[in-house]
């Protein structure tokens, strides 16, 4: 029985590309369509059966010939393994030692460090974003890549180069001595992460996402106020925040003019303010931290002396941390796991933008200043006391808390994410070196940990109520704002 042209006992065998071998399988079905339409005729013509028996053979030719050409699309279509969370909590991990661990007023402060991890995890989310089939609103980067790339690759390249630039671009002026030591730690945990991924289109295709997402970043930071002028204006008169004796500044007081990255103003949620200090509400702030909150002779306990030094943590260590362990519990995929923090950090970045606004907004005195001068409030419901000292103090205004600023916006996001009350709970392991007790504490719920922290601020001589129950909306507005208009569901969800 004649073959058709180019068969050799089965599929065309042919090499090279993936691409190569689709286009050959192709042009061999053509050539078998071909010759059996020609055979038929010719059968046709002659009225024998010898037609419908090549017919029969053709058709298994042309059957195989597919199923070859399918092989090859699904070859090389198909991603090298699913896309767990793996490298999104791992580099997660590596920006947050790393942001955490630079000195404060090269970007190590809190409030500093939480703005830097919103472009990392935004870079992340975005890389991830690109590559998934059913995705999110992007944030940035509106190219979308295969979504047969490297989300490992995507994840550590997106996330190591924002980390390199915001390490390169500290200004000069600044004190930073281990700056070529964190690039090269970087630089190391990138090769290791992109060694222990094969070489192959995936990996490229996912470092070529990555780097289109860190660079959209970046280029929307730039000139975003980062490491600019100072927003404080000293005044002398009752009821303004001044530096103690010998007290060293506020490390980055540039934070509240920062150009936000979801909120439309770095004041759009300003806070309430104050009491006038003329108010029951001022006279009930003010003997509430000078009892508790006193250094020595205070009415709190040793455990609420523990506590307050417990929670001098960095919140975006403790709650990326707290995120890490939800995510790995409930086996959230890449895309997930991406999405979960970039929320969480960008609001996070934009609460702490809004609560530092607020802070060289209003000026407002610090415990410590208002008790040695409460002659000077025109308040009969407050004493001085000239010898009072705080357990713990701060080089910044009082109002609003920025710890509760973000601590209320990361527990929002995760809230909504995990519940208020997730299974099994979550640890947080304090950074205060030597608080009074264990540093690794247990929590069954996140508004049990916010509740906490109000008290804790207080018994620590650092914030009146008022600032820290304020911080606390401030934040809750910021993160629902976030989740309200961001990160929404787009293509086939």
């Amino acid at each position: 029985m004649e073959a058709p042209p180019g068969y050799e006992g089965g599929v065309e065998i042919c090499t090279g590309s993936a691409s190569a071998r689709l286009r050959a399988g192709l042009q061999f079905v053509l050539k078998v369509l071909c010759f059996a339409s020609k055979q038929r005729k010719g059968g046709e013509r002659k009225g024998d059966n010898m037609a419908r028996r090549r017919s029969v053979w053709l058709t298994g030719v042309v059957v195989g010939a597919l199923v070859g050409v399918l092989g090859v699309i699904g070859a090389s279509a198909a991603p090298p393994h699913e896309a767990d969370a793996g490298s999104v909590t791992q580099w997660n991990l590596i920006a947050a030692n790393t942001l955490t661990g630079l000195p404060a007023p090269a970007g190590g402060a809190p409030p500093a460090a939480q703005i830097s991890m919103g472009m990392v995890q935004g870079a992340v989310y975005d890389a991830v974003n690109a590559i998934t089939p059913k995705h999110h609103r992007p944030y940035v980067l509106k190219r979308r890549f295969g979504n047969t790339a490297s989300d490992e690759a995507a994840v550590a390249t997106a996330a190591y180069l924002v980390l390199k630039n915001i390490v390169e671009t500290v200004p000069e002026s600044i004190a930073f001595p281990t700056r070529g030591t964190v690039l090269a730690s970087l630089d190391t945990q990138y090769d290791a992460s992109t060694d222990a991924i094969a070489d192959s289109p995936f990996k490229n295709q996912g470092i070529a996402a990555g780097t289109a997402a860190a660079q959209a970043m970046i280029a929307a930071r730039q000139g975003d106020g980062r490491f600019g002028p100072s927003q404080w204006v000293p005044n002398s008169a009752p009821g303004h925040w001044s530096l103690l004796p010998g007290q060293a500044n506020d490390p980055t007081p540039w934070v509240g003019g920062v150009k936000p990255f979801l909120l439309q103003s770095s004041s759009q949620f300003r806070s309430a303010g104050p009491p006038a200090l003329n108010s029951a509400a001022w006279a009930a702030d003010f003997n509430e931290v000078k009892a508790l909150g006193r250094a020595t002779g205070s009415t709190r306990t040793d455990t609420q002396t523990y506590i307050a030094r417990w929670w001098q943590s960095t919140p975006v260590a403790s709650w990326n941390d707290v995120a890490r362990q939800l995510i790995s519990r409930n086996h959230l995929n890449a895309a997930d796991a991406a999405r979960v923090l970039a929320m969480q950090n960008m609001a996070g970045a934009d609460a702490a933008i809004n609560t530092w606004n607020d802070k060289y907004h209003y000026d407002f005195w610090r415990p410590w200043n208002a008790i040695v001068r409460a002659s000077e409030d025109g308040n009969d419901a407050t004493v001085a006391d000239p010898a009072w000292t705080a357990l713990i103090t701060a080089p910044y205004p009082d109002h609003t808390s920025g710890h509760l600023g973000l601590d209320s916006s990361h527990t929002f996001v995760l809230r909504k994410f995990f519940g208020d009350a997730p299974a099994g709970g979550y640890q947080i392991t304090s950074s205060f070196v030597n608080p009074g007790g264990p540093a690794t504490r247990s929590f069954s719920s996140f508004s049990q940990a916010v509740n906490e922290i109000v008290e804790a601020r207080i018994w620590a001589g650092l914030h009146y109520r008022t600032a820290d129950n304020q911080a606390v909306q401030l934040g809750t507005n910021v993160a629902n704002y976030a989740a309200t208009n961001y990160f929404e569901s787009v293509g086939n969800h």
